[in-house]
């Protein structure tokens, strides 16, 4: 009679975080620019293009950013 082992939990995906940041095939944590929807009328064409970009997080947030998707998703 052998002991069964027990594997520890799975981690939980943070279902805020799956849905406002990508993760590259490179590793790269991409986020989306804030300011998007108001006064879009207001902004000039080019900087309504550049909303569309996604930007790569800062390296300061990525540690955190990293626990909430353990999984990369």
């Amino acid at each position: 009679m052998s002991k069964a082992t027990t594997k520890p939990p799975k981690m939980k995906t943070h279902k805020g975080a799956k849905k406002r940041f990508k993760i590259t095939a490179t590793g790269k944590i991409m986020r989306a620019k804030g300011m998007k929807s108001h006064f879009r009328r207001r902004k000039a064409p080019r900087v309504k293009r550049q909303f569309d970009r996604m930007l790569v997080v800062d390296s300061t947030n990525a540690g955190a950013i990293e626990k909430l998707l353990p999984y990369g998703s």
